[in-house]
């Protein structure tokens, strides 16, 4: 049985969704606890404050009328940062081609760290391809998996 905080993240998702899409952004996670909701929002050449602004803005107003939340709570939104480690599914799908830091919890050849191209999610295991090898990692296997950014 699911969680009233999953609940109240899935009813989330789903009410923003066309905003998301009028906006041109996307999704990448909903997250309710401890009397806050969080949307993290991304897009091709990431998001900045208007982005996050606007969607707010544009949400709040969808939540209101809804009124899924029987208490009061802060309503955030965000970018998902660069140390966001993925967790959903609809992340990693979001993500497939770009470029990811893995950390294991046990090695598997050898290899506890390394970075590579997310080339597929299903199962609850991301498939990474680090050039030489094409890992498939069981998400509950790994300290992280998370973008990689180069500045």
């Amino acid at each position: 049985m699911a969680s009233k905080a999953s609940i109240i993240e899935q009813q989330a998702l789903a009410l923003a969704l066309g905003t998301a899409e009028e906006q041109g952004v996307y999704i990448v996670d909903v997250s309710y606890g401890g009397g806050s909701l969080c949307y993290y929002i991304d897009k091709e050449n990431g998001v900045g404050i208007d982005d996050c602004e606007a969607f707010s803005r544009a949400v709040e107003v969808i939540l209101d009328e809804r009124d899924i939340i029987d208490s009061e709570y802060s309503l955030e939104v965000s970018s998902p940062g660069v140390d966001r480690k993925l967790k959903k599914e609809r992340e990693f799908v979001y993500y497939i081609g770009r470029e990811v830091e893995v950390k294991l919890f046990a090695a598997i050849d050898g290899v506890k760290e390394f970075d590579g191209v997310l080339k597929d999610y299903h199962d609850k295991t991301a498939v990474i391809d680090a050039g030489d090898k094409e890992f498939e990692i069981p998400v509950k296997d790994a300290a992280y998996i998370r973008l990689k950014f180069t500045f």
